[in-house]
């Protein structure tokens, strides 16, 4: 096979590029490893930035019919003081809201709207295993399928296989490590029906957690100390509950739907991203290129901001063939400052409450004094409402529609 652009990896990164290159009438094809794409435990919030970039593609009507939770203000009990972490409502958006979706959901949408580009093909149970080289250029790669092998030649390859992105250690790409002090269980609990909570995040000595209302169920993830997962284990799944019920009562009736730590996935929290983002004939986007934090949940819009800056820049070269290492490189040139600012401020998260909760201690919590003047301040609300919601400096669509897009 042969296409003008391979993209590895069937995420919010890599389903939005495939979209926005086939709107464009670029040949390219989207390789995903798995069969489908329901896989729990993936980022499920999308923000304003991201609802906006659907609005802008003309998706957006269908897309809000898709079942979704709207989070506008995002409350917390910080060791039992009540605080208002951000409101969305103070912003001057079309959107001024998260919507919590499964992130299958999101991925067969713009699966399903991009049916209509002849120019687009995804490949499911396909599973990119090494890349081809043509000298010191990556020419395509070789992927597994459920027919064997075959080799997939693309003047230009995209990694969007995330944290653990294959493309990215065969290209030896390197990446450097920033650190975060937590992992996070995740796991769900039910809900009835008459249960209704507003708070977003709780805090205590040594505990943290956050849930969402999904609906019929509570997503939680319980935050730990980096590496102690062995040790909250040996304590016992009991010990564990107990802590969770303390913190929210409001999951006593449906926590027991987890049964064992097979109901509970460990999500190992890093924050990185690679110094050069290209080699002759590949780019690295979204999670393969920098991983977040899940502190503002911000992930999945990061992925998608990337995937419309590399259209915005490459659509219109890709048409005459691969784009030179500098042009590729003007992705990263875009990109790299809104990275390293949320880094950053997920980093002052991290240092300045996570890390000091999870130490625990017998002294009550006091609340940060920047959260106290959020909360007092409520004109103060909107900053990081904006931080989170749009991100520092959000794309817009402007890669081209091709006649009959």
């Amino acid at each position: 096979m042969k296409v003008r652009c391979c993209i590895v990896g069937g995420g919010p990164a890599g389903m939005m590029l495939g979209y926005l290159l086939g709107r464009a009438g670029i040949d390219v094809v989207v390789l995903e490893k798995h069969a489908d794409f329901f896989r729990d435990f993936r980022g499920d919030t999308v923000h304003p930035s991201t609802l906006q970039v659907m609005d802008e593609l003309g998706l957006i009507d269908g897309f809000l019919k898709l079942p979704h939770q709207r989070l506008q203000k995002m409350d917390g009990l910080f060791g039992g003081t009540p605080v208002r972490i951000a409101d969305l409502g103070r912003l001057h958006t079309k959107y001024p809201f998260i919507a919590f979706m499964p992130q299958w959901d999101f991925l067969n949408f713009l699966r399903e709207a991009g049916r209509r580009f002849a120019q687009l093909k995804v490949m499911m149970s396909t599973e990119a295993v090494d890349l081809i080289r043509r000298g010191e250029t990556v020419a395509g790669v070789r992927a597994r399928t459920p027919d064997g092998f075959i080799d997939i030649e693309a003047d230009l390859t995209v990694a969007c296989d995330g944290r653990h992105s294959m493309v990215r250690e065969r290209a030896g790409l390197a990446v450097e490590e920033i650190g975060a002090p937590m992992d996070v269980l995740w796991f769900r609990a039910g809900r009835r029906p008459e249960e209704t909570e507003s708070l977003f995040a709780r805090i205590e000595p040594g505990k943290m957690m956050v849930t969402f209302d999904r609906g019929d169920y509570w997503q939680c993830a319980y935050v730990i100390a980096k590496g102690q997962y062995e040790a909250v284990k040996a304590r016992g799944l009991s010990a564990l509950l107990d802590d969770v019920v303390r913190m929210a009562p409001i999951l006593r009736s449906g926590i027991a739907e987890v049964k064992s730590f097979d109901d509970i996935k460990l999500l190992t929290v890093a924050i990185n991203r690679l110094t050069r983002w290209t080699q002759p004939g590949l780019l690295c986007i979204g999670d393969a290129a920098h991983a977040m934090s899940p502190v503002g949940g911000v992930g999945v819009n990061l992925a998608v901001q990337d995937a419309v800056a590399t259209a915005n820049l490459l659509a219109d070269k890709l048409e005459h063939g691969c784009p030179s290492e500098n042009e590729l490189d003007a992705v990263r040139r875009r990109r790299e400052f809104p990275v390293k600012m949320t880094q950053a401020m997920q980093v002052i998260v991290q240092n300045n409450i996570i890390r000091g909760a999870l130490q625990g201690g017998d002294q009550p919590l006091k609340v940060p004094l920047i959260v106290r003047l959020i909360t007092a301040l409520p004109w103060l609300q909107g900053i990081p409402a904006r931080l989170i919601a749009l991100g520092v400096r959000p794309e817009h669509v402007h890669s081209r529609a091709a006649p009959g897009s």
